[in-house]
């Protein structure tokens, strides 16, 4: 949909990431001029947290058509296609350049406060369609900037909101006074101090996707090379064929090989898996070890550390005055969210999506990338890319271009979400299937015993 604000101002994109970077690149490729906002002290700071990390994707997939066409004047090198990156390997090789080649339209340092119509708040309707944006800034040295947009594409991400720990949305009880033994992110086991956080001791990774995938290998091979380190692995839903992900069918490789490698964990005793599990308090034992406790009474024994991956959230703090249609379980655009919901999502893909799916009741605004998946997982780049490459199309007027499909992805690999996934009645019962009954599973030999409790 066309903004209906003055063309001569900038869309502004806030969030310089693989999806806000490749944004401006087709905005550019429109003829529109993009100004991206990047809180982050560089271009794709959030990538570079998780700089450890190996991608599931191959660079052929990461990598945006739009965003090629504009880094190849400069004497860019693409890397080879078959390859999967690190998040680090992203950033420099790619990334980075692509905000080189973008130049000035690139502002880092600046976080976004807020987003309104110029001279009017969410309740006005009189004379709204034809104002501008005012998109609310504050420099890293604390001053504050308004800047006039015509419109605004919103990829932002979600890395900064990570979810709790607590099994109902909100922190568990005594998870914040435990912060100290908790972490929300992926750990660099590379690095000595982190690694010495982790070696021999006893860990709960709480979590049941990738991220919790990519901890259960790294402790598992710590624990190769540290006795004593074991994982505890702590899942809200049961165990089942399809816990871990699509194995050798994934259509992504790299992804299945992911998930295999955390049933290895399992299988060799590394890891032991505590199934239908939902905290609900922390507490401590007498060292001052935390001890998780489940809404139903059972505890985990006490653990040395614990990595929280329950998924991320987005922020909608600075879209208040802005009219969003968003769905009210996921927090997603309310056209997308029954495409990505994981209460009803078991094996298969997500189509592809655009515009139409990524608008508001507001014009000119857009939630793209991770942030339109609002609470739902299993994200892909090049859905991203796709996203943009979509809303570039809208706002350039060309609306046959946005709403035709220009990808075809993957199988997901991925059975069940986060919510009747793991009710019986929702599957097969009973059976061990992807919608068992809760259990605790340990295989393998050379499981430590707990200390108190089911593990």
């Amino acid at each position: 949909m066309n903004a209906p604000a003055t063309p001569e101002l900038p869309v502004v994109v806030i969030g310089a990431g693989p999806v806000g970077l490749a944004a401006a690149a087709h905005l550019l490729g429109r003829g529109l001029e993009p100004l991206v906002l990047e809180a982050g002290p560089v271009a794709a700071h959030a990538v570079r947290q998780w700089s450890h990390v190996r991608l599931f994707s191959r660079w052929a997939e990461v990598i945006d058509p739009a965003a090629e066409k504009l880094l190849a004047p400069t004497g860019w090198t693409r890397p080879e296609d078959d390859t999967c990156p690190t998040g680090g390997d992203w950033a420099e090789r790619y990334l980075q350049p692509l905000a080189d080649a973008l130049g000035g339209r690139v502002r880092t340092g600046v976080t976004v406060t807020g987003v309104s119509r110029a001279g009017r708040d969410r309740v006005v309707d009189p004379g709204r369609a034809e104002q501008p944006f005012v998109v609310h800034l504050t420099t890293a040295d604390g001053r504050e900037e308004r800047i006039t947009a015509r419109a605004v594409i919103d990829a932002s991400g979600t890395w900064a909101t990570p979810g709790p720990l607590g099994a109902d949305g909100l922190p568990a009880l005594g998870e914040k006074a435990a912060a100290d033994r908790l972490s929300y992110r992926l750990p660099d086991l590379r690095d000595p101090a982190v690694r010495a956080r982790y070696a021999g001791r006893r860990v709960a990774v709480v979590g049941s996707g990738a991220s919790a995938f990519t901890a259960l290998a790294g402790l598992a091979e710590l624990a190769r090379e540290e006795p004593g380190t074991h994982a505890v692995w702590i899942l809200r839903r049961g165990i089942g064929a399809h816990t871990f992900g699509g194995g050798t069918a994934d259509q992504l490789p790299a992804r299945g090989a992911l998930g295999l490698a955390a049933k290895a964990a399992v299988e060799a005793g590394h890891a032991s898996a505590v199934t239908g599990f939902r905290t609900e308090a922390v507490e401590r034992d007498g060292d001052g070890r935390p001890v998780l406790v489940a809404g139903d009474g059972r505890r985990t024994g006490p653990v040395d550390e614990v990595i929280v991956l329950t998924g991320f959230r987005p922020d909608l703090s600075f879209l208040s005055e802005v009219r969003l249609g968003l769905d009210e379980r996921l927090q997603a655009p309310a056209l997308l969210a029954p495409l990505i919901d994981p209460n009803i999502h078991s094996c298969g893909t997500v189509p592809p999506h655009g515009v139409v799916e990524l608008s508001h009741p507001e014009p000119g605004v857009h939630l793209v990338g991770m942030k339109s998946y609002g609470r739902a997982p299993t994200f892909l780049a090049m859905t991203g890319y796709e996203q943009v490459r979509s809303v570039a199309a809208a706002l350039a007027g060309d609306r046959a271009a946005a709403e035709r499909v220009e990808l075809t992805l993957p199988e997901t690999g991925v059975c069940g979400g986060a919510g009747l996934f793991d009710r019986p009645e929702a599957g097969q019962a009973s059976d061990g299937g992807c919608c068992a009954a809760p259990e605790t599973l340990r295989t393998g030999a050379g499981t430590p015993p707990a200390a108190s409790g089911c593990c």
